[in-house]
C-alpha cells in the first residue's frame, strides 16, 4: 500500500473537544503510517507544535491531553513557559537558537532539537552547569542542502558529533531535519531517507555517552512519508492546532 498521504484541510481548533478530535486524527494517521511500514506505532513520538499559537488556545489543547509542546521562537516559547507554569506542560525549543539566548533555553526547556554549532553547545552546557540541570538535545541537518534551512551539512555532522561528549549537560539523542517544501513526495521522502542513513553511519562510531537513537522528521503536510522512512519523532502543529498566517519560511534564515 502507498505511503503517500491524503491532503486534508486544516481545521482550527478551539475547546477541548475539537483538541480531541483533531489529536485522535493525527494519531490515528500515525498508526496507520507505522503499520503500513511495517512499524509500532509506539515507536513514533507525537510533538504537538504551538508556535504562534495564542495562550488562551494552548490550555484546552492541554485539557485534552497535550503534556509536551514544540516552539520556534526562544522568546515566544519563554513567555508561554512563563504564563503557563501551572499547566506543568514540558517545552520543546525546535527552531534557531543564538548563543545569547542558551541562558533562556537551559532554564525552561526539556528538549532542544536544533543543536547546528559548537558555540550553541558550550553555551548551553555552560548555562545548565549552573542551573544543575541536564537537556536533551537532538543535532539539526540540513538534508536538502537549501540555503533557506539552518542545520549542518551531513558530510559536517560525524565531526560535530565527535565533539559532543565534551559537553555533559547535554544528553545528545539523535538528529532533526527539515525536508524540502514541495509536492514531489520522492524528493521528501529522499531528504528524510538522508537523515536516516546518516544516522545509521553515525552510530557505527558513536562516542560513549552519545545516542542516536531519535530521528525527528516530518510536519504536518509530510509526517507520514517521515514515518515510512523511520522517523522516531514527528513535529505537528497545524493539523492539531490549524492553519497558521505566519509561513514556516519566516522561521528561516534570511
Amino acid at each position: 500500500m502507498s505511503a503517500t498521504p491524503t491532503a486534508r484541510p486544516y481545521r482550527t481548533a478551539h475547546t477541548v473537544a475539537d483538541f480531541t478530535a483533531t489529536v485522535t486524527d493525527v494519531r490515528e494517521r500515525i498508526t496507520a503510517a507505522a503499520e503500513r511500514a511495517g512499524r509500532d506505532p509506539a515507536a513514533v513520538r507525537l510533538l504537538p507544535v504551538s508556535k504562534t499559537v495564542p495562550e488562551d488556545r494552548i490550555r484546552p489543547a492541554v485539557a485534552a491531553g497535550l503534556v509536551r509542546l514544540g516552539e520556534n521562537k526562544v522568546q515566544e516559547a519563554k513567555r508561554k513557559a512563563g504564563n503557563l507554569a501551572d499547566l506543568g506542560v514540558e517545552w520543546a525549543v525546535i527552531g534557531h537558537l543564538q548563543t545569547n539566548k542558551a541562558k533562556d533555553v537551559a532554564a525552561f526547556a526539556t528538549e532542544f532539537q536544533a543543536l547546528d554549532s559548537l558555540r550553541v553547545a558550550e553555551a548551553l552546557d555552560r548555562r545548565l552547569q549552573v542551573l544543575g540541570r541536564g537537556l536533551d538535545v537532538l543535532v539539526q541537518v540540513n538534508t536538502s542542502d537549501e540555503a533557506s534551512k539552518y542545520g549542518l551539512a551531513p558530510e559536517d555532522v560525524p565531526a560535530f558529533v565527535q565533539a559532543l561528549p565534551d559537553f555533559s549537560a547535554l544528553r545528545v539523542r539523535g538528529l532533526m531535519t527539515l525536508a524540502e517544501l514541495t509536492t514531489d513526495h520522492d524528493r521528501v521522502r529522499a531528504c528524510f531517507a538522508r537523515l536516516r542513513t546518516l544516522r545509521d553511519r553515525l552510530r557505527e562510531a558513536a562516542p560513549d555517552g552519545v545516542g542516536l537513537d531519535e530521528l525527528s522528521m516530518g510536519m504536518s503536510g509530510d509526517y507520514e512519508l517521515a514515518i515510512a522512512e523511520g522517523a522516531t519523532c514527528v513535529r505537528v502543529g497545524q493539523a492539531i492546532f490549524g492553519p497558521r498566517a505566519t509561513p514556516d519560511a519566516a522561521y528561516w534564515p534570511g
